[in-house]
């Protein structure tokens, strides 16, 4: 009776935690077009036809809901760019994977509102709380992380001359520049985004 009992409890600790990823994951979707402001009870159980109380019991409030789809937001930007180019080989191959999976999330967008990390940090840069807290953290892991793969392309001999924040940076507002491009229709800004990005990694 106990192993049924605690059977009965991990299938339900299983499939609520499914519920709070599909849900988390939906909300990322909302907010990419939306924005976070966007992202509530009552529109996630109208969209994924459950009921409010239902999704209330996994995440209490409004704000717990944006929370976890910035997590999920962040979840797919590691699944889908930075977990491939890890198999890169160190150094300038590896940046350039990166950065063309960058580009790739964006021209043939996971989110329907393109790149979520865009969307979500310009609507909340000014907004203080937990929110915006969870946003500019992960946006500065980010940043981190592409700064130290730039120091090691520098320690292997390539982009060397270059301050290494300075030039996350500039990569980091290229590419967000070609996801309103692109979000607006218009693709030539796009292709010069690439082509300005080639000539940074060069």
């Amino acid at each position: 009776m106990v192993r049924m009992a605690e059977a009965s409890t991990d299938q339900r600790l299983v499939k609520g935690a499914r519920s709070r990823a599909a849900i988390a994951r939906h909300a990322a979707d909302v907010a990419s077009v939306e924005g976070l402001a966007g992202v509530s009870l009552g529109r996630l159980a109208t969209d994924l036809g459950i009921s409010k109380s239902g999704i209330a019991t996994l995440f209490k409030t409004k704000e717990a809901l944006q929370l976890a789809a910035v997590r999920a937001g962040r979840e797919v930007f590691v699944e889908q760019i930075i977990t491939p180019a890890l198999s890169a080989p160190r150094g300038l191959p590896r940046l350039r994977v990166l950065v063309e999976r960058w580009l790739g999330y964006i021209t043939d967008p996971v989110f329907p509102g393109g790149c979520f990390r865009v969307a979500v940090l310009t609507e909340f840069d000014s907004r203080p709380g937990p929110v915006r807290d969870a946003v500019v953290a992960d946006h500065e892991d980010w940043m981190r992380f592409l700064s130290e793969e730039i120091r090691k392309t520098q320690e292997m001999g390539d982009l060397n001359g270059r301050d290494a924040e300075t030039l996350a940076f500039e990569i980091d507002a290229i590419v967000s520049a070609a996801n309103t491009a692109r979000q607006v229709g218009d693709e030539a800004r796009v292709v010069t985004a690439r082509r300005i990005l080639d000539d940074l990694l060069r």
